[in-house]
């Protein structure tokens, strides 16, 4: 009893302690930071005190700028998200299951899958415009090649063995899918998924940077810039770098809830 009960209290514990040490850089980038303003070691305009950023913040967060940003881009990000992660998952699902369609139309996608995700944007701004139906196909297609990569192979690593004890069970084919083939693709269909939250995120802001109509911290970048306001670039750098580091937490958190009957997780940290 001793030893089930301990393990619970030491993963919350590691994780607290993971999350300090990452949290020591910025801690002390930030330090530095102050100091090179308070002992007058630059004044240069292209790194305005933290102060500054601060005030810069409070303003935006009170006439609700910012937070009509963030929800813009944290909209379109879960929707490109969604519905990428869900069509990856279908096509490397397929993929995976059979051989014939893996021939038929693997190569075409491991093609396509070769070229950047910003040389898309032409493409999409023309077929699209340049509004939300365009940013979230440009997410969508961020986040579909991760997960149906790491889906398919997930499917294909599956050992052999217990498919044929499986089959030597009588297992249905949905039985076999869902007691044997998906357990067993579990941690790599989670790196996927961790990775398309990274690159969804990362499209995100490349998408508003570079698809410029609309709300969006992408936008709130984009204006600080050509205004040379960089209390309001600098915020907006702080908040896009807040938000991917709670979506990594986020994602490892659910990978270990859901693999820890395995005691197995893909997430990096």
């Amino acid at each position: 009893m001793a030893q089930v009960s301990s393990a619970p209290r030491s993963t919350p514990a590691l994780s607290a302690r993971s999350v300090l040490r990452g949290l020591a850089l910025p801690a002390a980038l930030l330090g530095l930071w102050w100091a090179a303003y308070h002992f007058g070691w630059t004044r240069s305009e292209l790194l305005v005190p933290i102060g500054k950023v601060w005030s810069t913040a409070v303003h935006l967060s009170d006439s609700g700028t910012l937070w009509q940003s963030l929800g813009a881009s944290w909209s379109r990000f879960l929707a490109g998200f969604a519905a990428g992660s869900l069509a990856g998952a279908l096509v490397g699902t397929a993929l995976g299951l059979s051989g014939l369609l893996e021939k038929m139309i693997g190569p075409t996608l491991h093609t396509i899958k070769q070229v950047s995700i910003l040389a898309w944007i032409p493409l999409i701004s023309v077929w699209f415009g340049l509004g939300d139906t365009a940013k979230i196909a440009f997410l969508s297609l961020a986040a579909f090649f991760p997960v149906m990569l790491n889906t398919f192979e997930g499917i294909r690593s599956v050992p052999r063995e217990l498919v044929e004890v499986a089959r030597v069970l009588k297992f249905s084919r949905a039985q076999l899918l869902r007691q044997v083939v998906l357990p067993s693709a579990l941690p790599s269909i989670f790196t996927g998924i961790y990775l398309a939250l990274l690159y969804a995120w990362l499209a995100t802001l490349g998408a508003e940077y570079l698809l410029t109509s609309g709300a969006g911290i992408g936008t709130l970048l984009v204006d600080g810039r050509e205004h040379f306001l960089m209390d309001q670039v600098l915020l907006g750098v702080a908040v896009v770098g807040l938000v991917g580091f709670a979506l990594n937490l986020a994602a490892g958190w659910l990978e270990r809830r859901a693999l820890r009957w395995r005691g197995t997780s893909t997430a990096k940290y």
